[in-house]
């Protein structure tokens, strides 16, 4: 019961608060908002006061709502596979590869070589090689999830859209093989070994098994959607789709020193981008969709914002590592996108303003936290802490840039919006 208390309280605080922004002519999107929620109802504010349903007092009570969380990520990961239409990728498609690798890699080379800089300065212990690495490594992933928010919620339409939302649908693929490899890297230094099946084979069986897993269930969900007149009944059938999808993407296989794994984001993508590209119901589908998953997003923004942890600003040392990760990961997103755009010939406001909105990193960078506690308890904790730091930061700034580039570049109008 006290479960079902937090969770209506959660959306009732989350809508609430955007109605008192806009009476405040406040200009924050509903994302930030959101958050911002979360943080009053987390643990180091209205939590405090430990009253059941009225916030959450630590951070397992924010983590026993984690299944809202992931369903939530799994229907934002099917809307932006709908982005994939055949005719967007002849048009932008090439582009949004090019710029997708070149993005990720440059905000990885710039933090490794930052931070390895940092080490050589200052002798930091706190700053091994293994931890330089992996936060480079990490410094790659952006959040799907607000980017995606920040487009529906003041319907933006344009050529930096028109790439924006590709990108960050491949940066996932990306991110995976450059962690993948870096991590394989860190733990030699750790003092493992260097292992082609944990370094290469892994990665990309992940991310072929994904797509192919992905495909299957679009193809499948595409041919039962067939056997149907309602709308109601193909809404819920997709419905279905999408939670068995996520639920299949937690399967792990092994076999001897090859582990097969999948990404729920990249199986989500790819059930959305083939049931768009195959299925005359798609369209409508969509639209649906959107409407019927409204609450889940504002419950998993909310979550997330009570899942930040303040307490990682009391080491003076992790702030310092924070400002450069964060500074050199912008940096990285920015002249990754800014310089290829020019160079391809796109439109100047891509050139100008893409890298701002690449700014936000969340769930994908806390996943590959999870991970890097291979490494050891020091390093997996200085890893975490310097990643919950940035992730707080850019949780609250990063939907406001967003907005801010996509209005620069004329995508959107504020008028019409909240």
């Amino acid at each position: 019961m006290a479960i079902i208390v937090s969770l209506a309280f959660t959306l009732l605080s989350g809508l609430l608060l955007t109605r008192v922004s806009k009476y405040l002519h406040l200009s924050f999107p509903d994302v930030t908002i959101y958050l911002l929620t979360g943080l009053l109802l987390g643990p180091f504010f209205l939590g405090r006061l430990s009253i059941t349903g009225l916030g959450f007092s630590s951070f397992d009570q924010v983590k026993s709502l984690s299944l809202i969380s992931e369903v939530a990520l799994g229907f934002i990961a099917f809307s932006i596979g709908a982005e994939f239409k055949f005719e967007k990728i002849a048009r932008s498609g090439k582009a949004a590869l090019i710029i997708g690798v070149l993005q990720a890699a440059c905000a990885t080379l710039l933090v490794d070589t930052s931070l390895l800089l940092l080490r050589s300065v200052t002798g930091a212990d706190i700053l091994s090689v293994p931890v330089c690495i992996t936060l480079g490594a990490i410094a790659a992933a952006t959040a799907p999830a607000a980017t995606l928010m920040v487009v529906r919620q003041y319907n933006a339409k344009g050529p930096v859209t028109d790439l924006l939302l590709p990108i960050v649908a491949l940066d996932d693929a990306v991110g995976l093989v450059i962690f993948a490899v870096s991590l394989g890297v860190a733990q030699a230094f750790n003092g493992g070994s260097l292992s082609f099946a944990g370094v290469i084979l892994d990665p990309l069986l992940e991310i072929l098994c994904s797509i192919l897993l992905g495909s299957l269930l679009g193809v499948i969900l595409s041919r039962l959607e067939k056997l149907f007149y309602s709308y109601d009944h193909r809404m819920a059938m997709s419905i279905a789709f999408v939670l068995l999808a996520i639920g299949l993407s937690g399967l792990h296989f092994e076999f001897g020193p090859v582990n097969i794994g999948f990404s729920s984001l990249l199986v989500l993508m790819m059930l959305g981008t083939v049931f768009c590209n195959i299925s005359e119901f798609s369209q409508d589908i969509f639209e649906r969709a959107d409407h019927w998953t409204s609450p889940l997003y504002v419950a998993f923004f909310v979550l997330s914002g009570a899942q930040l942890d303040l307490g990682v600003l009391k080491n003076p040392m992790i702030l310092l590592v924070g400002f450069i990760y964060i500074l050199m990961r912008c940096l990285g997103k920015y002249l990754g996108s800014c310089l290829p755009a020019k160079k391809l010939g796109l439109h100047k406001n891509v050139v100008k303003y893409l890298g701002i909105t690449l700014f936000p990193q969340a769930g994908v960078a806390l996943g590959m936290v999870n991970s890097a506690q291979v490494l050891g308890e020091s390093n997996g904790m200085i890893i975490r802490n310097v990643v919950l730091l940035s992730v707080m930061i850019y949780e609250l700034v990063g939907p406001s840039l967003t907005k801010i580039a996509l209005d620069k570049a004329g995508e959107i109008d504020l008028r019409n919006k909240r």
